[in-house]
């Protein structure tokens, strides 16, 4: 008999390994490589992920915000009730700042913008989105940082307002321009011109829930070695 189960996907975890950028006795600041889960899935074989690797040797570390599977950068992982508490009040009030490196397709115009769309889950598409009036507010502003036309393609930074579910690849895909490698919103031909889905959670800035001081990370995408 099938089962509820049988409807979710297997998504097999990465050996490569997350990497420690900070730590103090409050909170980590660590970057996760793509094709990991932050947390645990539904699904029985999902259970490798960021988060349990993390607490192999943090047991204390929580996760306040996340990265989907398929998409590699940082993030900030309390490590303590206060400051899980303390930081989850900055992500919900939009206190902490976000920047991704993208490589989409084409080169949006003009080079500078907002993306301002509703998004909603899509029923009939699981475990897809889709823009919609009915859906949640969702901005994302953009900027172009170099065209890559040996690959008809360009490095995007974006920089979501709000943090809605596939809320940067299905802007992008929107406004014609879909991030490389994405399995769910780029064409086959788009997809198919990478491994991974090219986006990178590369820039972070937060409080420190201790001290008050703003802290800013930064992490480079290792696509971004093949391609400029």
């Amino acid at each position: 008999m099938k089962t509820a189960i049988d409807d979710l996907a297997i998504l097999p975890a990465t050996k490569e390994a997350w990497t420690l950028l900070y730590q103090d006795e409050f909170l980590l600041v660590v970057n996760k490589p793509a094709h990991l889960l932050t947390v645990p899935g539904r699904h029985p074989q999902n259970q490798d992920c960021l988060i349990s690797r993390v607490q192999q040797e943090f047991p204390n570390a929580a996760v306040v915000h996340r990265l989907d599977y398929d998409t590699s950068g940082l993030l900030v992982l309390p490590l303590t009730k206060k400051a899980l508490s303390t930081i989850s009040k900055e992500f919900q009030s939009r206190g902490t700042k976000k920047l991704y490196q993208a490589v989409v397709s084409g080169v949006p115009y003009p080079p500078v913008g907002t993306v301002d769309k509703a998004i909603a889950a899509d029923p009939d598409n699981r475990p897809l989105y889709k823009i919609s009036s009915d859906g949640k507010a969702s901005v994302t502003h953009y900027k172009v940082l170099k065209e890559l036309p040996e690959h008809q393609a360009s490095l995007v930074q974006l920089e979501p307002v709000t943090g809605r579910s596939h809320q940067l690849r299905l802007h992008m895909q929107s406004i014609g321009h879909a991030i490389l490698g994405d399995p769910f919103y780029a064409k086959p031909a788009q997809h198919q011109q990478s491994s991974r889905l090219m986006l990178h959670a590369a820039e972070l800035e937060f409080t420190h829930p201790q001290s008050g001081e703003l802290m800013h990370f930064k992490a480079e995408a290792d696509f971004l070695k093949a391609l400029c």
